[in-house]
């Protein structure tokens, strides 16, 4: 009996601790609103602590087991912050210190970004030239199992966790794809990631420039830097920004590109939360040589987070057109807030604006242009002479063989064929007719 009452004992302090917490929390909130509504929200605070201790207190007189208080408190934290939104989260001292600190020995990975949205782990996009790339996952695809074990209400951070191992090893993914009618199965060996931010620069038709930008890193800025002095060596007309299946990174990168593109103090984006010190804009401060050619963005599904804060940039001023399909829909700033036990909460304190005040978070940014990605190739041309050629010759290996006369007969691999980008076709064609419009001096 005794250490039953001691056990209580323990937990009313506990309780009282959290309940002190909440209420400097409530106070705190609640500084900047009408004193009535002071009094209301601290009133309601005291009731829910009220329910909140009466219901640890029942838990531990009459469960059937002992019950360390420290469990309750953690369980009752993660589904709080889990209530919250997909990205607010808990995190005990152990998965707090995994995050903080880069343990020794080198970690593979997949190479995609995910997010929780309709309870389900999805993935906002694998990053182009990974392992989850190479192997065929797709944005918006859901992935049900980990090496066999359901999702079923997954944080975050536990699915980062399972994702994460040693380079070499293999996960086994179970997904979801819209559009199919069984389960896919993904066997994919980890890897370490090593991104660079442009995977690609080029100058296509009628002296079109061409960026694929897969992530945007400390380096974005250095490396498109370098991609357009290159192009713009080269004379370019126009512009293609890639962004689809760019997953984001980091905001300052993001406010970098954007920079590029428009007028000085011409605003990029906003934070907007609760707090004063939460509510920043963020302006371009181009001083240097404007890059004044027409501009296209192309995004899709798997564009979020800096990707939509670009995209979102260039359309709100007039800077360019944004062609593809409806982005992600992710644009919230979380931050981080240790605990005195060294554990720690991972809370949404803010949400992305674009310049005309639009929320990013879960709207996304719609394309001005509306293109839907069609997955066929170009069919080749018949020709008489490749039809016929070998038809004679018996003793061709299926394997590609050398075939009578020393001609090797070639056979063509999977993959080796351009896929025709509907997408990417289509915003050459309006790039052709937007330069064209200037050149002959047209007045809209």
């Amino acid at each position: 009996m005794k250490k039953i009452k001691r056990r209580l004992m323990k937990v009313k302090k506990v309780i009282l601790w959290i309940a002190v917490i909440a209420l400097l929390v409530a106070l705190r909130t609640a500084n900047c609103a009408p004193k009535v509504e002071q009094n209301t929200g601290k009133s309601a605070m005291y009731e829910q602590i009220q329910i909140f201790s009466d219901a640890i207190t029942l838990i531990q007189q009459n469960y059937v087991d002992d019950v360390e208080p420290k469990k309750l408190i953690y369980g009752a934290m993660g589904g709080m912050l889990k209530a919250l939104d997909p990205y607010s989260q808990f995190m005990d001292p152990d998965t707090y210190n995994e995050i903080k600190v880069e343990t020794t020995g080198k970690f593979g990975g997949l190479g995609i970004e995910i997010s929780i949205r309709d309870s389900l782990l999805t993935v906002i996009a694998p990053i182009d030239g990974t392992p989850a790339y190479n192997a065929g996952v797709k944005a918006g695809d859901k992935i049900v199992k980990i090496n066999g074990e359901l999702t079923r209400d997954i944080t975050l951070i536990d699915a980062v966790k399972k994702l994460r191992g040693e380079p070499g090893t293999t996960v086994n993914l179970t997904i979801l794809r819209e559009g199919e009618n069984k389960l896919l199965e993904f066997p994919i060996k980890r890897d370490i990631i090593k991104i660079t931010s442009v995977k690609k620069f080029d100058v296509m038709e009628d002296n079109i420039g061409y960026i694929r930008l897969v992530e945007f890193q400390e380096d974005t800025e250095k490396e498109i830097n370098k991609a357009l002095a290159s192009l713009e060596g080269k004379k370019i007309s126009g512009l293609i920004l890639d962004l689809r299946d760019n997953p984001g990174g980091l905001l300052n990168s993001a406010v970098d590109v954007s920079d590029k593109f428009l007028d000085n103090n011409e605003m990029i984006v906003s934070t907007r939360g609760r707090q004063k010190d939460q509510v920043i804009e963020f302006r371009a401060h181009n001083e240097g040589v404007p890059h004044n050619y027409p501009v296209v963005v192309l995004v899709n599904g798997g564009s979020a987070s800096a990707s939509e804060i670009v995209a979102g940039a260039i359309q709100d001023n007039k800077r360019g057109i944004v062609v593809g399909v409806k982005t992600f829909g992710k644009g919230s700033v979380q931050t981080v807030v240790p605990l005195s036990d060294g554990s720690a909460l991972r809370i949404t304190t803010a949400k992305y604006f674009t310049p005309s005040g639009r929320s990013i978070m879960n709207d996304g940014i719609d394309p001005d242009v509306v293109v839907e990605q069609k997955e066929y190739k170009e069919a080749p041309k018949d020709n008489a002479g490749d039809i016929f050629e070998g038809l004679d010759e018996k003793d061709v290996s299926a394997e590609g063989g050398s075939a009578p006369g020393g001609k090797k007969a070639v056979t063509e691999k999977p993959g080796e064929k351009t896929p025709y980008d509907h997408q990417l076709s289509t915003a050459i064609d309006i790039l052709k007719g937007i330069i064209a419009y200037k050149d002959k001096g047209i007045n809209g």
